[in-house]
């Protein structure tokens, strides 16, 4: 990175631990596009409403501005109560404009697929979690946290989803999963 890293916190005080695992995340990026001029973290921690308001669930927002030669990319996460989950998506968000714009300037196109589709097939909803069966016969875990706009707790056997697929801990997992609707059976 030609500019040093900027971290802009409102309303919190970073950890030192997760000012690195912010710059570890940054440094990163630039396996994906080597030429970046520089790149700027901006948090902003939800300001706790008074007692006894009917306010939803605070969320934390999450911008990363990156610049890099001909273009600047932008990226805004407002999707999580954890600050941790919100810096994953949007630093993988980055990632992903980033390899697509390296990919532009290299002439390649890429063919834009819809995500992939699945249908709910198991919801231990106490837990956190489920489980989403492929159409070609796979069955991947998901996280609460991996469901966009807080959509877990309207999720149903049989709920029809788009998703991502990344490599887990113990395997492919779904992340970045969005509601499509119930399943016709």
């Amino acid at each position: 990175m030609q500019t040093p890293l900027q971290i802009t916190a409102h309303n919190i005080v970073l950890s030192d631990a997760l000012e690195t695992e912010i710059r570890e995340k940054a440094v990163k990026l630039e396996r994906y596009h080597e030429k970046i001029i520089s790149c700027h973290v901006i948090i902003d921690a939800p300001v706790r409403a008074a007692h006894g308001s009917n306010s939803q669930a605070a969320q934390y927002h999450v911008s990363i501005d990156l610049t890099v030669p001909g273009t600047e990319l932008a990226v805004t996460r407002k999707e999580n109560e954890n600050l941790q989950l919100t810096i994953r998506d949007a630093f993988n968000a980055a990632r992903r404009q980033l390899q697509d714009y390296a990919r532009r300037q290299r002439g390649e196109v890429k063919i834009s697929e819809a995500p992939p589709h699945a249908v709910v097939s198991k919801l231990i909803a106490k837990e956190g979690y489920g489980f989403l069966a492929t159409p070609d016969g796979r069955e991947l875990y998901f996280h609460r946290h991996s469901v966009l706009a807080s959509g877990f707790d309207h999720l149903e056997i049989g709920t029809e989803v788009r998703f991502a697929e990344e490599l887990g801990e113990k395997g492919p997992q779904a992340s970045t999963v969005a509601v499509v609707g119930k399943s016709q059976k």
